[in-house]
């Protein structure tokens, strides 16, 4: 199956059932800890991954943080930063934001924090991140890597997985198991539809709940 219809079927589900789907196939993707810094739509695409790390005493970066991975983003992509984590020194800020937008890149994830939060808001660039601090990266932080694996809230990414967020969090899918992961999410899309069917129309959530639990278990 094409890429682009791997991507196309993703979008239509959300990350808590492709959370729920990864984790009936035992595939450890959902993310800890980084979530929205604004209300955003849903963001499905491959990932471009970056590793930053601290400058070292003598170290001098070669190029500015991440404008490789924008460079190197095509229309749909979603930049995923590993930024270790922090929150006391920004890892993104608004230029590269208006040259993501401008790239056509989805969204991007930063294990860490960003700055120029309200510039990638009004420019409606979706931005996940473990926060906001407004203190800037030069001078402290350099990138170590573009486009190789790399480990944000506990989950690795290599280039090319398939991400989806959302205001639920994000999942990280692997891309030799997507074909695995799409249909089992989109089974229990179908599923809780149903239940959510019954209960409109007038059933004991009791009943629907208990019904579908002792069928998932049995599964």
């Amino acid at each position: 199956m094409a890429v682009d219809q791997l991507v196309e079927r993703l979008g239509k589900l959300d990350t808590c059932a492709v959370s729920d789907a990864q984790d009936k196939l035992g595939i450890k993707g959902t993310v800890i800890g980084i979530n929205p810094l604004y209300p955003t739509g849903r963001i499905v695409g491959r990932a471009v991954t970056v590793k930053l790390k601290s400058k070292g005493p003598g170290e001098e970066a070669t190029r500015h943080l991440c404008t490789a991975a924008v460079e190197a983003s095509d229309p749909g992509d979603i930049i995923v930063i590993d930024h270790r984590g922090r929150t006391d020194v920004a890892g993104w800020g608004g230029i590269l934001s208006t040259a993501a937008k401008t790239k056509g890149v989805s969204g991007v994830i930063i294990d860490g924090a960003s700055r120029d939060v309200d510039e990638a808001n009004g420019l409606g660039l979706p931005l996940f991140a473990r926060g906001a601090v407004p203190l800037t990266a030069r001078g402290r932080i350099i990138e170590e890597s573009t486009n190789e694996q790399i480990e944000i809230g506990g989950v690795t990414v290599r280039p090319g997985d398939y991400v989806i967020a959302d205001n639920s969090g994000i999942v990280v899918v692997p891309v030799d198991r997507a074909e695995e992961v799409i249909p089992e999410a989109e089974s229990i899309v179908a599923r809780e539809t149903a239940m959510a069917r019954d209960v409109m129309d007038g059933k004991s959530v009791t009943e629907v709940m208990g019904i579908n639990y002792e069928q998932m278990l049995a599964r």
